[in-house]
């Protein structure tokens, strides 16, 4: 039996009290020997408030922040505190989604050891559909697809990698990378820390018998029930980031290909908000553009030594 002592939860929170009182407390209650840090990227005053009050309430550490690290400066910031008391084992759980006590425990056993290694649970949506069962990117194109299209793809050159809404993460394997890369801010940071965990010689597990819940709705979209974009940071750094990756892990050929499909991948992420944004058009419009405009910058005018 994997020690439970020896696990810190690590929430990246913005102005996602609600989701935390609803999601967190249940897994966190239900894993008293575990540590919980809630990294608050300053929203509010009142937010700050509000975690404050529900941390004090749970017994939890709250990491308060005076400005917006993005995602992977809040889990950095969040994994560091949870080193310095002495724990090894890391779950990250974004705000929207839950886990319960015995699928954390298959995922502590999964990381168990001294190899670096890190694991994923199958994770549904609200609905009970399969929201992640692992996914693949393509290196033909920058695209980013589920295991399933890899099976149908089997020719296809692809490098996989692990969601970051439920991931477990040992010691090995974060001290093997130094962390998440902060330049990212919001997106494509999973898929930098998977490859580089691989490129590091650790393992990536899809953890099947493990389930969490992930209702990607609460913090990805803009606040209106009767059109369903994401955010204009989702478009945004969707887009850009997919550049950014490329610039930082990839050789100067694979760059280019992706830099000339460039339109076709930001017409995809705008699309994923559905046709009847597009009705009102201006916001989601121009974050696809200022996305695209910054990756092609990153393309032609960051310095590229690999390959």
């Amino acid at each position: 039996m994997v020690d439970e002592s020896t696990l810190a939860i690590v929430v990246v929170n913005y102005g996602s009290s609600a989701l935390l009182e609803r999601n967190l407390v249940a897994a966190s209650r239900a894993l008293p020997a575990a540590s919980v840090y809630v990294v608050d990227n300053r929203s509010t005053a009142e937010e700050a408030e509000l975690i404050t009050a529900l941390a004090a309430r749970e017994g939890w550490f709250a990491l308060l922040q005076t400005e917006n690290l993005g995602f992977g400066g809040g889990v950095n910031r969040g994994v560091e505190a949870a080193r310095a008391a002495g724990r090894t084992r890391h779950l990250l759980i974004n705000p929207d989604a839950s886990i319960d006590a015995a699928s954390t425990h298959l995922l502590l056993e999964a990381v168990d050891g001294d190899e670096a290694i890190v694991a994923a649970p199958l994770v549904e949506d609200g609905a009970g559909r399969v929201w992640s069962a692992g996914h693949v990117l393509d290196l033909d194109d920058g695209s980013t697809h589920g295991t399933a299209w890899a099976g149908r793809n089997p020719e296809a050159r692809v490098r996989r990698w692990l969601t970051g809404a439920a991931l477990m993460i040992n010691d090995a394997a974060w001290t093997a990378v130094g962390g998440f890369d902060e330049e990212y801010f919001l997106y494509w940071e999973d898929v930098d820390f998977s490859m580089r965990v691989e490129d590091a010689g650790g393992r990536l597990i899809l953890v099947e018998q493990a389930k969490a819940v992930h209702d990607e709705g609460g913090t990805q979209g803009i606040g209106d029930p009767d059109v369903h974009a994401k955010s204009p940071l989702y478009y945004y750094y969707n887009i850009r980031n997919r550049m950014l990756l490329a610039q930082k892990l990839l050789d100067s050929e694979t760059m280019r290909r992706w830099d000339a499909s460039s339109r076709t991948a930001a017409r995809e992420v705008l699309l994923r908000g559905g046709r009847r944004q597009l009705l009102r058009p201006w916001r989601p419009l121009r974050a696809v553009w200022r996305g695209w405009r910054d990756g092609r910058r990153i393309a032609r005018s960051a310095p590229h030594t690999r390959g």
